[in-house]
């Protein structure tokens, strides 16, 4: 007889990982905990126990959330001990939530899963960090009360919309049956709902926000070549959101972007049909321009522009001298307006 064929359900049982976390009210920080790891190898076809019975939970292959105890040798993930002061390091200084824990140790694994990239691909840390700073960051804050405002300033208004705030609505009503069963399956609706989140997420940054970043240094490469040496003038051959990638890129050392360089960025408009001229502003938030459209040319429009800036085509600038659009580009036009 083949040792298959041998195995009893009890064995096999025995083989399936289980994930422990606590009882009673859930958050965010754990739900997204427990779906997390169901997209690694390891744990994805994992059970769960939801308890605060420690003899149960030591049962558990994997705690999260409960049992104040964090070692990942042991595979234990939980926060709420006295002296727990864990970060997610990387320049955040946020205390981790059991959300933040799983996703230090096991966010490039699901990462490397979802996207199908090489574990060796730069992307995957790049996506690692960027979904950190992103999604996770805000549920570790929100689970560990650290407050958004660090002055205490009063918000005008309230929001209840959040991922957290959200969950929590998942919970029973004081009113409402509050039995293990019944919990449970709330537990597991608030599991996917983090999820999916994070996965739209993910796809974003992947699928959308990366290819930019990559035609963003494409671009510049190409403008210093073909347009200005300078690096003051990057032509992109398409819309793409390029602004916090410019940033980003500027700060990093390895990019080769020089900081400060980019004065004004050529694009299609989303219509693909006009080109806008747009200003690179002094900072990611900044209303304020690193240089500005001439004043003569702003609030200017169609033949007024065209015959103000002498180029044909004109159709626009802002009264700010941000942005400005046209029907046509002068790419052989390389130097800076005054």
């Amino acid at each position: 007889m083949s040792t298959a064929a041998q195995e009893t359900p009890s064995k096999r049982q025995k083989l399936q990982q289980i994930i422990g976390t606590h009882n009673g009210t859930f958050h965010c920080d754990e739900a997204l905990a427990v779906f997390l790891l169901r997209r690694t190898n390891k744990y994805r076809d994992a059970d769960l126990k939801r308890t605060r019975d420690p003899a149960i939970l030591d049962t558990c292959d994997i705690v999260v959330d409960v049992g104040a105890v964090y070692d990942e040798n042991k595979q234990r993930f939980d926060h709420h001990q006295r002296g727990f002061t864990e970060v997610f390091g990387h320049g955040f200084e946020t205390k981790l939530s059991s959300a933040g824990l799983v996703y230090k140790h096991f966010g490039k694994e699901v990462v490397v899963n979802t996207t199908q990239l090489s574990p060796e691909d730069l992307k995957v840390e790049t996506l690692w960090l960027k979904l950190y700073e992103e999604f996770i960051e805000a549920i570790d804050a929100i689970d560990n009360g650290i407050s958004q405002y660090p002055n205490d300033l009063k918000p005008k208004y309230r929001s209840r919309t959040d991922l957290s705030s959200r969950v929590g609505a998942l919970n029973p009503a004081w009113n409402q049956p509050a039995d293990s069963q019944t919990v449970d399956a709330q537990f597991a609706k608030a599991s996917q709902l983090t999820g999916e989140e994070f996965l739209g997420r993910l796809n974003y940054y992947a699928n959308a926000w990366l290819p930019a970043r990559d035609l963003l240094i494409a671009s510049v490469a190409q403008s210093k070549q073909n347009i200005d040496p300078t690096g003051k003038i990057i032509l992109f051959e398409q819309f793409l959101p390029w602004k916090e990638h410019l940033f980003e890129l500027e700060a990093e050392e390895a990019s080769n972007i020089t900081p400060g360089d980019a004065i004004y960025v050529v694009y299609p408009d989303e219509t693909g049909g006009n080109w806008r001229i747009q200003a690179v502003p002094a900072s990611p938030e900044s209303f304020e321009s690193r240089k500005a459209l001439p004043e003569k040319w702003r609030g200017l429009r169609d033949d007024d522009l065209s015959t103000a800036s002498g180029i044909p085509g004109g159709i626009f600038i802002h009264a700010s001298g941000f942005i400005g659009g046209a029907i046509v580009v002068v790419c052989g036009r390389t130097s800076v307006p005054k």
